[in-house]
């Protein structure tokens, strides 16, 4: 495929409730979508930076530059026969995994429909539908978190993931855990905590959880398998996982016995499954897990949730959770019994809602090639 042009969309999205985790609260999303034409085909994805560089060292405006100033210069124009060469063809860049991952996965978009498959079955993808869980931000009160639990797990969500950190912690799973004692729950610290907390940490051993997500530091694997050796809970890797290196380190030292695999977080639907792949033959489970996005990036973790492996509900629910309108149709719908239909359509199997993008958007720019 010849790669035509590349545009780069800013829009600027209104959660329908704020959402807090240990870093911060998100009213608003500004979300970057990534177009591209090759071979007269359109592909679609969405860079998963935050505005700020709280999760990773990725912001929105920090990935709009790399792909402005390198990415672009390096492929515009290019002939590729797979979107799985465009990490090669940007291996020179270290870091900005999201900026790369914005730009790859567009064209396995439109390899996808150039080969008449769904982006799923493209992928490696056997599964004709996911399970799905939610993640719940931080609460003012325990009353206010078990009204929430109450209402998704009506909707059907076959896990619960509260977000903790230091104070709104274990009063508030055992809260969860003593109203819903059977229930998949885990919680996820997003780096909130240290070695110092060890034996704070080991409390939560009580609550039968199904893990503990990413407690220590977001760039720690060695202190996350000392901390592993002293609980019961399984600990799940999601910041620190970059790369099927990461991956493997984290493996080999125990520091994980479970893995988050984000595609943005990773640098891509190729190096999702290097990492896919790696656990599956270590008998790993993974599950796929959220960056608030807009349905462009949502589809996209349904196609890579469909891969073997992916054996944890993820956190790809419902648009109408996030958004009251989302941009594609259908939206996103959860079953009652918690899970999504793989679409089968080629490509993202979404129609894109151009109207609304163009509503939304407040920044684009557009290369072509000459």
């Amino acid at each position: 495929m010849r790669i035509e042009s590349i545009t780069l969309r800013k829009l600027k999205m209104r959660l329908k409730s704020a959402f807090e985790t240990s870093f911060g609260i998100t009213h608003d999303r500004t979300v970057v979508l990534v177009e591209v034409l090759a071979d007269g085909l359109t592909g679609w994805s969405e860079v998963t930076a935050l505005e700020d560089p709280f999760f990773n060292s990725e912001t929105v405006d920090t990935a709009w530059l790399i792909i402005r100033g390198f990415l672009v210069p390096l492929i515009l124009g290019k002939e590729i026969g797979s979107a799985a060469e465009i990490p090669r063809i940007v291996s020179a860049i270290r870091g900005h995994e999201m900026a790369r991952a914005g730009i790859e996965n567009a064209f396995w978009d439109v390899e996808a429909q150039q080969k008449n498959l769904s982006l799923s079955k493209l992928l490696g993808g056997a599964q004709s539908e996911i399970k799905c869980g939610v993640s719940l931000g931080l609460q003012a009160t325990s009353e206010v978190l078990l009204e929430k639990v109450a209402v998704e797990l009506h909707a059907g969500y076959q896990r619960i993931k509260l977000k903790i950190k230091p104070g709104k912690d274990l009063e508030v799973v055992r809260a969860v855990r003593n109203a819903h004692p059977g229930i998949l729950l885990s919680v996820d610290a997003n780096s909130a905590y240290t070695l110092a907390d060890l034996e704070h940490l080991k409390r939560f051993d009580e609550f039968n959880l199904l893990m503990m997500e990413q407690p220590l530091w977001w760039d720690d694997i060695a202190n996350h398998a000392r901390l592993q050796r002293h609980l019961k809970t399984s600990l799940c890797l999601d910041e620190s996982i970059r790369h099927v290196r990461d991956a493997e380190t984290a493996l080999d030292l125990g520091a994980a016995r479970i893995i988050n695999i984000k595609v943005g977080r990773v640098g891509g639907h190729a190096s999702a499954r290097e990492i896919q792949a790696l656990c599956l033959a270590r008998n790993i489970p993974v599950w796929c897990g959220g960056m608030l996005e807009c349905g462009i990036g949502r589809a996209h973790n349904i196609a890579v949730s469909s891969l073997p492996g992916y054996t944890l509900p993820g956190d790809v629910s419902a648009s109408k959770r996030y958004w009251e309108e989302d941009v594609i149709d259908p939206p996103v719908e959860v079953s009652p019994r918690g899970t999504i239909q793989v679409p089968t359509s080629p490509g993202l199997g979404y129609h894109i809602r151009r109207d609304l993008i163009e509503r939304w958007t407040t920044e684009k720019e557009t290369w072509r090639a000459r």
